[in-house]
């Protein structure tokens, strides 16, 4: 498996969904290797990540800065046509490290988490004749898309846009050069087809080791509105400030005892402040996401762009949530709203939602029993990665 960054720790939905695959692939009867590049951002001493880990999954971390700078972006803005979120993965020292690896091992198969690392294809195409799978995380070109529509700047609209068509020609000029297409829900699937993919396609959402989402017996605060997620991804922001300027206040005027408690890593020091000028409690990066996640009854997850499949809903639904989203954040998950979700697009339609489960915890105790049921049942990790080994025997 080839990752853009170390998919420990799990806390991040690109990290879950690689890491919880890996080993359940390698429970599964399969030996399994991450190549990592090991980023200043999210840099990892191997020696911290447990042995229960190492012990059934070998890693090959490889220092790569990825930090994104102006010169080289503006540089890349005009005289290249590449997107410059690519562009930051491609790496000599990650090349090289590939190589070595291609020469000394065979692999049946080699797993590319993600199109940012669709360049290195050509080179393992050059030093094995292992298959190669494209696991696709969700559609990139999409997400700035639905950015630059949200955008009211018309200067970073008109970056966003050129940003999201870039991305788009990058993902055409590797559609069909990978042997299989793993793409993490259905919708995503279609949408490589409708741009040309004719390779084999199975799906592999992400799924959870029920022994890990369990109830600490606690009552949770109730209804204790909570979001948690990676505060350095720019939908989260967008997100979380169209919900606390048009959704959060007015619900606040109505109850003035209730709390919004935010948790997430990397938030930019500016997002910080905008969060503290709003009375938002911020609780920063936390120990335990579980324990956190037990401690509340509803979250919120106000995602107005994104692609793909929201991991922290799942997990939020794992542990008895309550998930009030939109239509984008349950995009993929195929959910049913009132049953096992609550799904508002308007601010109007999150301040009913959330007057609703305030003054009746009976709805609450009801999706949570269902979502906890229905996450049982669709997204078991062990279940998801036989199909995928299934999946690679019939063409290997």
């Amino acid at each position: 498996m080839l990752t853009n960054k170390m998919p420990y720790p799990p806390k991040d939905g690109g990290s879950i969904a690689t890491l919880s695959l890996a080993l359940a692939l390698q429970k599964g009867g399969n030996t399994v290797s991450i190549l990592s590049m090991n980023t200043s951002k999210h840099f990892i001493d191997l020696n911290t990540i447990p042995k229960e880990i190492t012990n059934k999954i070998k890693f090959y971390p490889v220092n790569v800065n990825i930090d994104i700078k102006k010169y080289d972006a503006l540089k890349n803005f005009f005289f290249s046509k590449a997107p410059y979120n690519a562009e930051r993965f491609i790496s000599k020292k990650y090349k090289e490290e590939l190589i070595r690896l291609l020469k000394e091992n065979t692999y049946d198969i080699i797993q590319l988490e993600g199109l940012y690392l669709a360049p290195y294809i050509n080179i393992i195409k050059k030093y094995s004749t292992a298959k190669i799978a494209l696991r696709s995380h969700n559609i990139e070109h999409e997400i700035w898309e639905r950015i630059a529509s949200n955008e009211v700047n018309s200067l970073k609209k008109f970056y966003k846009k050129n940003l999201a068509n870039r991305i788009k020609e990058f993902k055409l000029k590797y559609i069909n050069k990978y042997d299989f297409l793993i793409p993490i829900t259905y919708r995503d699937g279609e949408k490589y087809n409708s741009l040309g993919n004719v390779q084999p396609i199975h799906v592999v959402q992400t799924g959870v080791e029920s022994e890990r989402y369990h109830l600490n017996g606690l009552i949770p605060e109730f209804p204790g509105f909570f979001h948690i997620g990676a505060l350095d991804w720019m939908p989260n922001q967008e997100g979380l400030k169209w919900f606390i300027d048009n959704v959060w206040h007015k619900f606040r005027e109505r109850h003035p005892e209730i709390k919004f408690y935010l948790a997430g890593r990397n938030a930019p020091e500016q997002f910080e402040k905008y969060l503290e000028e709003n009375n938002i409690t911020y609780l920063g990066e936390i120990e335990n996401a579980n324990d956190f996640i037990n401690s509340k009854s509803v979250m919120v997850v106000p995602l107005l762009s994104g692609s793909g499949m929201r991991i922290k809903i799942i997990e939020g639904m794992a542990l008895g949530k309550t998930v009030i989203t939109t239509s984008i954040g349950t995009e993929g998950i195929n959910t049913v709203n009132n049953e096992n979700i609550l799904i508002a697009d308007t601010p109007n339609d999150f301040l009913e939602c959330m007057e609703r489960i305030y003054n009746d915890k009976s709805l609450h105790d009801k999706i949570s029993h269902n979502a906890i049921e229905f996450v049982n049942k669709y997204f078991n990790n062990d279940t998801i990665a036989s199909g995928l080994i299934d999946f690679y025997k019939k063409y290997l």
